[in-house]
């Protein structure tokens, strides 16, 4: 009967560990590829403990929001090979950071109104290891963003 256990046990470490959903792997595959962008485009950036890296070129000089606050961003997101997969319009477009990545929930805190800098965000804070819609899964996502307007929650 242990044996039985066991060998169930077992299978569930294999499949749990498989190269396709082990998110140790990407996460330092994420990180690594972080630094050389960052190194080939000599950019200097800051990371978080969640392992966020972000650059501010502007902090802006208006309000900064919280987690939980309504804000209005332009953005462009690429990959580290330069290949754009979305960009806002020029007036940016609104949403509350509960309703986004993790990646942006916390990054868009870094910046106040009229800010601008760059947000490096590994997959684990992104769209994840599987595919989502055209971004592939495991991806580094880059975006520039300039942080428009917050729009707080009590107001």
């Amino acid at each position: 009967m242990k044996a039985k256990y066991f060998s169930l046990l077992l299978l569930i470490f294999f499949i749990a560990c498989s190269d396709d959903d082990n998110p140790v792997d990407y996460i330092s595959l994420n990180d690594q590829e972080i630094q050389d962008y960052l190194e080939d485009k000599d950019l200097d950036a800051e990371k978080s403990n969640s392992g966020l890296y972000y650059i501010v070129d502007s902090l802006g000089t208006g309000k900064q929001p919280v987690a939980t606050d309504k804000v209005r961003v332009a953005y462009k997101g690429y990959y580290t090979n330069g290949s754009v997969f979305d960009e806002s319009p020029s007036e940016g477009i609104s949403f509350n950071l509960q309703q986004v990545i993790k990646g942006w929930t916390e990054g868009i805190t870094y910046f106040k109104e009229g800010g601008s800098g760059m947000l490096l965000i590994p997959s684990h804070l992104g769209y994840g290891f599987r595919d989502y819609r055209s971004i592939p899964g495991g991806s580094v996502l880059i975006f520039e963003i300039d942080l428009i307007e917050v729009v707080s929650d009590s107001d």
